[in-house]
């Protein structure tokens, strides 16, 4: 049969349970593939169990405890026009559950007679599946399509109706963004979290024309930070994992010169630049810049951008398998005066 069109679905779910999408509304992993009878729970925000978090999408696990944390930290972006999917597939209801989604939809008779009768052919009248696989209770489940929340392009490609797959197999290849280790890994990548990256500087504040201006960032705070993605009922998972690798330095003018040459300062043993200390006046700056002119009445825009290394790990997988790195930067105001001579 045809796949339920995206129109089909929204009219369907406006109808009934007032979400966007019928495969975006979010569910926990134990409401829906649990083995309840009960028909899935429409959820706003997963459960909370110390660091470890029930997701609201796809029956996903995400396990934040070696995330970064504190008020400065942010998302990375990937360096590239990657992204992580936009929609995919996961275990979704048992046929108790699919019974209960698709029933109350059939008898309010708001999509069709047509598209009703198709679907009662599909899950009820053995073509393919026979009273929803009732007979395959607790030996798979159906699985649907789900979709990041923020609603990226490409959310509403994912638009296979629930189907049927046995504990212990592969979903069928023809399916597209089916759920595997390495779509949980780029999952977690959307999850990672890094710490701020608003540079120390020597002088802070404020500097002067042709001084170097040392830079630095807290080395404790940049340490690899990672996420674990699972999904219980079928038994996968997968951690990615960011490591900070350089720190890139961009002026806020072409009038500047920065240390090294490139802008780009290696992190060596956990370190990030060097902080300036008495008696380094006469040194030049591992990290930093030098401004040529004035700001004058207004100051520089210095943006300090860190480089994550991005790989992950996972069922089935041996050894780390790359993901593309990730980038996370923030502005500072940066005044620049002239030195000013005295006269005697």
């Amino acid at each position: 049969m045809p796949a339920l069109t995206v129109g089909c679905r929204v009219l369907i779910t406006s109808a009934l349970f007032g979400s966007m999408l019928w495969g975006a509304a979010p569910a926990l992993a134990d409401e829906i593939v649990g083995g309840g009878t009960e028909a899935p729970k429409e959820e706003t925000a997963g459960d909370v169990d110390g660091d470890t978090i029930s997701s609201a999408a796809g029956g996903i696990v995400y396990d934040r405890s070696k995330n970064g944390s504190g008020g400065s930290v942010g998302a990375v972006r990937p360096a590239t026009n990657w992204t992580p999917p936009a929609c995919w597939y996961a275990p979704k209801y048992t046929p108790a559950q699919l019974q209960a989604q698709m029933e109350p939809i059939w008898e309010a008779g708001s999509t069709g007679s047509g598209w009703d009768s198709e679907q009662r052919k599909r899950y009820v009248n053995g073509d393919p599946y026979k009273d929803f696989n009732k007979d395959k209770t607790g030996k798979g489940y159906f699985w649907d399509s789900y979709v990041d929340e923020s609603y990226p392009p490409g959310w509403d490609k994912c638009e296979e109706p629930p189907f049927w797959v046995d504990q212990g197999d592969a979903p069928p290849p023809e399916i597209e963004n089916a759920v595997t280790p390495e779509i949980l890994a780029q999952l977690a990548y959307a999850e990672i979290r890094v710490p701020g990256t608003e540079v120390t500087l020597a002088p802070e504040g404020t500097t002067k024309v042709n001084l170097p201006t040392w830079a630095w960032l807290d080395g404790a705070d940049f340490k690899p930070v990672s996420v674990t993605a699972s999904v219980p009922a079928i038994g996968i998972q997968a951690t990615t994992t960011a490591e900070p690798v350089s720190l890139k330095i961009e002026p806020g003018t072409a009038d500047a010169e920065t240390y090294p040459a490139s802008g780009e300062c290696q992190i060596n043993n956990g370190r990030i630049g060097e902080a300036y200390a008495k008696g380094k006046s006469d040194e030049t700056p591992p990290c930093g810049v030098r401004y040529l002119r004035s700001s004058g009445d207004d100051s520089y825009q210095l943006q300090a951008t860190v480089t994550w290394k991005i790989h992950w790990t996972g069922t089935g997988v041996n050894g780390d398998q790359p993901l593309p790195d990730g980038e996370f930067g923030a502005d500072q105001d940066v005044i620049v005066q002239e030195v000013q001579a005295v006269n005697r």
